[in-house]
């Protein structure tokens, strides 16, 4: 039996902590930032915790 592999967009685009938590970056934050408040743009600078619905999908992807 071979190794799984993973998904490569999915390891791109989230993070796992050392404590088994997963973060995602925020959205809305690349582009069109001059009609943003610049503390709604620092705030998506923050990586954020997963909702527990979404973490058991990507879990299996990672």
């Amino acid at each position: 039996m071979g190794k799984l592999k993973v998904k490569k967009g999915a390891v791109k685009r989230f993070k796992t902590t050392k404590g088994g938590k997963i973060l995602k970056r925020g959205g809305f934050s690349s582009h069109l930032k001059q009609k943003k408040s610049k503390s709604r743009t620092r705030r998506q600078k923050v990586p954020t915790d997963l909702a527990t619905g979404d973490k058991k999908r990507i879990r299996k992807l990672i």
